[in-house]
């Protein structure tokens, strides 16, 4: 097999999850990189035939991105990805998938999510001052992230009809193109409000913009990047570490509401989550709170003892 049949297949692959799979357009980018990387390898290694890997080829390759001290949740990415790809070969009755079925992810969650303190959170949302250019729009960018726990690019995406700062709430647009209502804060109002409303001085909106909330100097919508590079921006002017992002905000929200008693179904609705599964991550971070609910409610928990059943009088 020859490497442009394998460029082919991919760019075949492309067009499936594009047009019958109908997946997000950032996912369909990020699985491309990944094959792209695969397909490099596949000729670095010079592997003869890629529709039949075996399962220590696989392996290899794993060990190739851990050289590459890519992160876990990029392996791991990088593995759906791969075995998405080869259940298309099989359906295309072009390899097969076995090998690629064997392969387990690497653990998303070895490490804890990265999650600010409020006191933290606070820091960062008054980072942005007066003084500032883009003052208003960076305040609300910053309390709508952490107010809704939403994703980097639905808080780029969010469009104007879709806010309802009377109601204190909006719709968010998330993976998949599902639809979701999120509540805002108080704090996210007002500074939605103050941004919609104030002068370009302050670095207010500009009303004859682009349909989406937040815009840049020219009036265009901004990027993921962008939002990632203010972020950043103003994690430096807090001291906060360098490894803080914008989704640092999301685990940030997740893991306080958890905190001040949420239940998980809430948080996995709130986030837009499609398995419950995803939003348990959470509950590793606050171990503390778990131990304390279980020992106020486990009969044996060191709380208070139960109440003694007292049998009905006889006949």
């Amino acid at each position: 097999m020859s490497f442009s049949e394998l460029r082919s297949d991919i760019v075949s692959f492309r067009h499936y999850i594009q047009a019958e799979r109908g997946l997000a357009e950032n996912t369909l980018l990020a699985y491309g990189r990944d094959l792209d990387r695969y397909a490099k390898w596949i000729a670095l290694v010079q592997l003869p035939d890629y529709t039949k890997p075996k399962l220590k080829d696989l392996a290899r390759y794993v060990a190739f991105m851990h050289e590459e001290e890519l992160a876990a949740p990029s392996i791991a990415r990088h593995l759906v990805a791969l075995k998405m790809f080869y259940r298309f070969l099989r359906l295309e009755e072009r390899a097969d998938a076995t090998a690629v079925d064997l392969l387990g992810s690497p653990k998303l969650w070895e490490r804890v999510p990265e999650v600010l303190p409020p006191t933290a959170v606070e820091s960062l949302i008054l980072a942005p001052q007066a003084g500032d250019r883009f003052y208003l729009r960076d305040r609300a960018m910053l309390e709508t992230l952490y107010a809704t726990g939403c994703r980097a690019t639905e808080v780029v995406t969010l469009q104007l009809n879709n806010l309802y700062l009377d109601a204190a709430f909006c719709k968010c647009v998330g993976k998949g193109s599902k639809q979701r209502v999120v509540p805002l804060n108080r704090h996210a109002v007002a500074a939605l409000r103050s941004y919609l409303v104030g002068t370009p001085e302050e670095g207010a909106r500009d009303p004859d913009g682009a349909s989406e909330v937040f815009l840049s100097k020219s009036g265009r919508t901004l990027t993921r990047i962008h939002l990632w590079t203010l972020v950043k921006k103003y994690c430096k002017r807090a001291g906060l570490p360098k490894t803080v992002s914008p989704h640092t905000l999301r685990h940030s929200f997740a893991t306080h509401l958890l905190s001040g008693g949420a239940d998980l179904r809430t948080v996995q609705e709130l986030l837009g989550h499609a398995s419950i599964t995803t939003t348990q991550l959470y509950t590793h971070v606050d171990r503390d709170r778990l131990k304390a609910m279980h020992k106020q409610f486990h009969p044996k928990g060191g709380g208070a003892a139960p109440k003694e059943e007292v049998p009905p009088p006889m006949e």
